[in-house]
């Protein structure tokens, strides 16, 4: 376990270097989490360590506010997300492009990362991605809403609450909601333009789920980027990592192949 300092919040991050050495210089994939009831070990326990063992330097981080990251009040926009992993990752001495999997929000940030810095993207991996796009931020309003809801008096907080180990995560999560500026930063955050999503020239394989909830996103990202595979995994629903994770885990490992190999 690491902490770095970038932009002046402290990071939780862990670093897995590859166990097998190569004769070029390779680009680090950098997972990247989602929003409020999520952090780093939802990608260490099923993706990360696969990738890494197939030959990539890996880099996970709790995003500010999650897991072991530190919380400010302030900070929420997709634009302070992507400023972070800049920073972060200039922290970490990383200045050359990297592969980027982004699950759900770490989707978006994926997303806004890329058109900020198109430079520094190798290829992206979107999991159940959001696109923010207009009417977005209604969307995630509603979702982070009903995510209180359930966490204060429905059957997903009392369920939580008998659980030892998911009790502090749903209080952290309530005090997230109640006690930082994360609506209001989210419900504020301005789509990307689609000017800009066209621009993007990086590979960018998606997977989402047959009965998403966000499954237009896809469509939509399938008509703004010129080097877009889609894969819709069926009888499944927004929670792919943990619910198909073996399939996920196929797909990624056949990504990082594909993508090592045009790199080499």
């Amino acid at each position: 376990m690491a902490e770095i300092i970038a932009r002046g919040v402290r990071f939780h991050v862990q670093r897995l270097a590859s166990r097998h050495r190569t004769s070029q210089p390779e680009h680090p994939v950098v997972f990247i989490h989602g929003l409020l009831m999520d952090n780093l070990s939802s990608f260490y326990y099923t993706l990360a360590n696969p990738v890494a063992h197939a030959g990539a330097t890996v880099i996970l981080y709790d995003m500010r506010g999650h897991g072991l990251s530190e919380r400010l009040s302030t900070g929420y926009r997709v634009n302070d997300s992507v400023a972070d992993l800049a920073a972060l990752l200039d922290v970490l001495g990383v200045d050359g492009p990297v592969h980027l999997v982004g699950n759900s929000y770490g989707g978006t940030v994926a997303l806004g990362f890329a058109v900020a810095c198109p430079e520094r993207v190798a290829s992206m991996m979107l999991i159940e991605a959001h696109v923010p796009i207009p009417g977005w931020t209604e969307q995630m309003a509603a979702t982070i809403t009903n995510i209180g809801s359930d966490l204060t008096g429905g059957e997903l907080g009392r369920w939580m609450a008998q659980h030892r180990k998911h009790a502090r995560s749903a209080t952290l999560v309530r005090d997230m909601i109640a006690h930082t500026s994360l609506m209001a930063d989210i419900v504020a955050t301005e789509p990307l333009a689609e000017e800009a999503l066209r621009a993007l020239t990086c590979p960018v394989r998606a997977v989402y789920g047959e009965h998403s909830d966000v499954l237009h996103h896809a469509d939509v990202l399938d008509g703004l980027l010129s080097r877009y595979t889609l894969t819709v995994l069926p009888d499944v629903d927004h929670w792919i990592l943990p619910k198909a994770t073996q399939a996920l885990r196929a797909i990624t490992l056949e990504w990082f192949t594909a993508q090592a190999s045009v790199n080499a």
